[in-house]
């Protein structure tokens, strides 16, 4: 089994792609130990000193850190990551599922603005933020506000602030002038 990595804009994550599906649909990000226990790959990750979240896309795995250098990790969390793989054990615990795009917020007659919105989201900007280890998802609409939420290397990425206002914000509003803002939830 060969893992390959790969940088993200944000410095403090890392992403790995196992040369294989990790999740088969949705995502799903995982903060702590307790959220860990929903993933036994998750567990055996939050067990090496310096890895602060861990995030499963549709082909990687994307590995956050709050302390210690790349250099030492990254050894520990491909030797976890390859021992998962290798013995069959399934990537989430029974009974748990990928995050879903539940809890939406909006006002019924935006309901045609809000599907654009959500196209515009899948088709553009969600395989550009999983390229960079994370994902994005609507939440909701509301007085020409639109609030997303950010996950995986994106989460506490330096540069996800202006992701949001330049890039998101600028394309949304070029197809739906009625939009006057982005905000994270």
């Amino acid at each position: 089994m060969f893992i390959q990595t790969e940088a993200t804009p944000n410095p403090a994550t890392l992403k790995f792609l196992p040369g294989q599906a990790v999740l088969d649909t949705g995502t799903l990000e995982l903060r702590d130990k307790n959220e860990a226990a929903q993933s036994p790959l998750a567990e055996r990750l939050f067990d090496i000193n310096g890895v602060s979240g861990v995030f499963y896309g549709s082909d990687f795995i994307a590995v956050t850190k709050d302390g210690g250098e790349w250099q030492q990790l990254k050894p520990m969390i491909l030797g976890a990551i390859m021992e998962h793989y290798m013995s069959g054990a399934p990537l989430l615990a029974a009974g748990n599922a990928a995050q879903s795009d539940a809890d939406e917020f909006f006002d019924p007659a935006d309901a045609d603005t809000v599907a654009t919105i959500k196209e515009l989201i899948e088709t553009r900007v969600r395989p550009a933020v999983a390229n960079d280890g994370g994902d994005i998802t609507f939440r909701g609409f509301k007085d020409g506000v639109v609030y997303l939420d950010m996950k995986g290397a994106c989460s506490g990425c330096p540069s996800s602030t202006a992701t949001l206002r330049h890039g998101i914000q600028n394309l949304l509003r070029h197809f739906i002038p009625d939009i006057t803002e982005v905000r994270p939830t």
